[in-house]
């Protein structure tokens, strides 16, 4: 039987796509997701790679069998997860309590990530300032994250 490559359904952050890449390739997600992030900071090309692959690529057992039907999956699976993040985000700020252990291991492994993130992108910012990185165009960047928040927000709001 022949390998073939998949979102991850256990072994996600947002839509699964380093956790398939990672067991694809036989590696460690961790590495994957490390060169993602810096192939957003780079070549600024991580986020759009990213979202291409998180609606092109189908979901780990997943049972359909036309691109076409494998895009309407990941579309509404995508407004799943959006929806999802929000109402973390929402019970975050507010405090909520009440929530299942494995609700409770998920939220802390994306906050987790999150600072990761916020902290590289620090760094980052400040290895830039100090001129470190004089071959980038920061211009490049900026609309690259701002494409990729205004995806997200669309594919929340359509799925209310």
């Amino acid at each position: 039987m022949a390998r073939r490559l998949y979102r991850s359904r256990s072994d996600r952050l947002i839509w699964g796509v380093c956790g398939g890449l990672a067991e694809y390739f036989d590696m460690d997600p961790t590495i994957v997701r490390i060169i993602a992030v810096l192939s957003v900071f780079i070549t600024g090309v991580g986020i759009v790679a990213y979202i291409i692959l998180a609606l092109v690529l189908p979901l780990e057992e997943s049972k359909a069998t036309q691109p076409k039907d494998t895009m309407k999956e990941n579309v509404e699976e995508m407004r799943g997860t959006a929806d999802e993040l929000g109402r973390e985000i929402r019970a975050t700020l507010s405090g909520e309590k009440g929530e299942t252990e494995e609700l409770t291991r998920v939220r802390h492994r994306r906050r987790n990530a999150l600072g990761m993130i916020l902290i590289l992108l620090g760094v980052i910012f400040l290895l830039g300032s100090l001129d470190i990185f004089w071959w980038f165009r920061w211009g490049t960047l900026w609309p690259l994250i701002l494409v990729a928040i205004g995806v997200l927000i669309i594919v929340s709001v359509r799925r209310r």
